[in-house]
């Protein structure tokens, strides 16, 4: 499960138990890289408040099918193989079609966008691999060019907050050990503008 002891839900007490309540799934199922965070929980706080309002909050305007790509892109970057079956499986939730599904993934496991991805989406892909593999590289030419292909600042800023993410959670599991094991795939919390609603399903 990971490296570290951690504290599971029955266990839980106090502050703990309270995000715990908050986060759970079906029969109290909470994923393995949030109890990680079990001994501070403080830091659980911080990262599902940041998980929910990049990917989760409605108040973005990309899709959230492209929100999720660019994460498993960046998971696949990293070679964390822990988040990259978790949004496989949200990104899989969130497409009608297994053949739409198969398409995107196989372009972003081969790094060949044009199969799958419209121009616009594509420079936003390869913005978040030069943010995640040359990130002492970038400058404001690459901002320049994905305003000229039609992203807001606002959308500007969506893309480099989940590139940073995603980022920020590979790290977290690929230090700790975290696994997949004993874990369900692909919950999440719904897409609401309550940036304190953590429930996973």
């Amino acid at each position: 499960m990971s490296w570290i002891r951690i504290i599971p839900y029955e266990q839980a007490s106090g502050k703990l138990k309270q995000l715990y309540e908050r986060v759970k799934g079906p029969n109290n199922y909470i994923d393995n890289i949030l109890l990680a965070h079990s001994l501070r929980p403080h830091t659980l706080y911080g990262h599902l408040a940041l998980y929910k309002n990049v990917l989760h909050n409605s108040q973005n305007s990309l899709p959230k099918w492209y929100l999720e790509s660019l994460g498993v892109y960046v998971s696949l970057l990293n070679g964390c193989d822990y988040c990259v079956q978790h949004h496989r499986a949200g990104l899989k939730r969130l497409l009608d079609s297994p053949e739409r599904f198969e398409q995107i993934v196989g372009a972003l496991q081969q790094a060949d966008f044009s199969s799958a991805f419209g121009q616009r989406f594509q420079l936003g892909l390869q913005y978040a691999q030069k943010l995640t593999l040359s990130a002492r590289q970038m400058e404001e030419a690459d901002i320049a060019q994905l305003r000229e292909a039609g992203f807001s600042d606002g959308e500007i800023l969506e893309i480099n907050q989940v590139v940073s993410y995603f980022n920020y959670a590979n790290r977290c599991v690929l230090g700790l050990g975290i696994t997949t094991d004993g874990e369900l795939l692909g919950l999440s919390p719904g897409n609401s503008d309550e940036p304190d609603n953590w429930h996973h399903q």
